[in-house]
Order: structure tokens, then sequence, then C-alpha cells
């Protein structure tokens, strides 16, 4: 059982949270991923964004299993990834070793993670933005870890804001939260949900402006996640699927200056 001391903030609370989550966390949908479909999905979405690996060098935040850092492997990247948890980190070892691939899998914090700077070509992440607690120290720490020219490609969603089958679900005696977490995990995630930065609603647009302040330009946000997002929802419960092809998900995708 977790210790909410005096000192227990809520970055320990985050990292706490996923780790507890590690054992199991490729076993939901949207998480690992189940079909060839959707594998050429992702790979499309990166394709469009970042172009072929050809050897570049690759930074996966927030890496957890190693899903996208795997992804970006397959394109040819040379892929970093980190994470703040080390139970997911032992996950994603694991992982790479059965696959028999060379991804660098290392501890660090995605606001602060005193890697070189200008050491990459290009930075992803998938459902980190939303956990960060203060987004523009984070968003300057990817935009030095940049080389110039490089990009980042953000995918993620407006998680706040209830799609319509979500409204009719609850209207209906569907119950509020997530119901794939186990009991008392839905709690501590709304917990986490108040007091990150963005502790409401996550638009895109919102996203956009923060990057822009850290020095990004040529913003590209992308919505036509379908290659995506159909192969999970044939994998879902009907109510699940629903809400999955409903929701305001996107990727985001910035350029540093040359």
């Amino acid at each position: 059982m977790t210790d909410y001391g005096a000192n227990y903030s809520i970055r320990d609370e985050i990292r706490d949270f996923w780790s507890e989550r590690a054992a199991t966390f490729d076993q939901s949908v949207g998480h690992e991923i189940f079909s060839e479909q959707e594998r050429r999905g992702w790979h499309k979405l990166i394709r469009k964004h970042l172009g072929e690996g050809r050897g570049r060098a690759a930074l996966d935040l927030a890496s957890g299993t190693g899903v996208i850092s795997h992804l970006m492997h397959d394109m040819g990247f040379a892929v970093t990834g980190v994470d703040w948890s080390e139970a997911m980190l032992e996950q994603a070892r694991a992982k790479s070793k059965k696959r028999g691939t060379n991804i660098r899998f290392i501890m660090r914090d995605a606001e602060n993670t005193q890697e070189p700077r200008e050491s990459y070509d290009v930075i992803t992440n998938r459902h980190l933005v939303w956990t960060l607690v203060d987004v523009p120290a984070a968003f300057r720490e990817w935009f030095e870890l940049l080389k110039p020219g490089g990009r980042l490609l953000i995918v993620d969603g407006n998680m706040g804001r209830k799609s319509w089958v979500t409204r009719l679900r609850l209207r209906f005696g569907g119950k509020p939260g997530h119901g794939n977490l186990a009991p008392g995990m839905s709690e501590r995630l709304q917990r986490i949900r108040e007091q990150v930065f963005f502790s409401n609603q996550m638009p895109a647009e919102a996203v956009v402006d923060e990057l822009l302040k850290a020095g990004f330009i040529n913003p590209v946000i992308d919505r036509q996640l379908g290659a995506i997002h159909w192969p999970q929802a044939r994998k879902m419960p009907f109510w699940r699927a629903l809400e999955r092809l409903t929701q305001d998900r996107f990727a985001v995708c910035v350029t540093k200056p040359e």
C-alpha cells in the first residue's frame, strides 16, 4: 500500500501509479498492440510526421513497456526509451531482450532527462503530456534535446472532454472512470488529474500554444488516427469501442528551427 506521507508529492504519486500498473499494462488494448493492422497504422503515423529512421537518434519519453520504442526501432531509428518507473523499464527491457532489439532503456524524468543537449533527431511520446506537472519546463527541455531541424511527435488526447457516447453511457447508469482499473485505482487517477498542468481539458490547440512558447515552429495537429483506433476498437467491449472512436484523440508534430 502506498504511504501518503507529508513529503509524498504528486510526482511520487504519478511514478507509483504507473509502477503498480506495469505488470498488467500490456494486457490492455490501447497500450500494447494486438493486431498487425494497428501496427501498420502506427507505422503510417510515424512515417507521416517523422519519416523513416535511417539510423537517426530517437528519444521515446515515458516509454513504459516499450511499445512505441519498438515501433520506432521497426522503422530503423536508433532508439532510447526513458521512463520514471523502474517497474515499467523492467518490462521494457525484458521485451527488448525477447525480441532481440538493441533499444536503450534508462530511468529518467521526462521533465528533466539529464540527456545531452541537441543529441536527438526526433522525440516521441504517447499519453505523457496530460501527466506533466510543469508542461512549460518539459517542453523547453525537449526543445533543447533536439538537434536543429529535429521534430517532436506527441500522441495524446483531450480526455477531460466527454464524448457524446460517454455522456450517453453515464446517463443510462454507466459508471464514471476507467472500468478496466483495479478498485481504488480510478480514484488515484482522478487525484493525479486534479494536480497536473492540464487538470481539466487538454485540447490540442492548448498543447500547441505551449509548444510555440517553448520555441517550436510549424505545428501540425493530426486527428486522422482511424488506422490506429479502428483496430483497437475491434478488440474492445461495445461501449469502450464507441468511446475510443468518438474521443478527441490527436497527434501533434512540431519542429525545432534550423
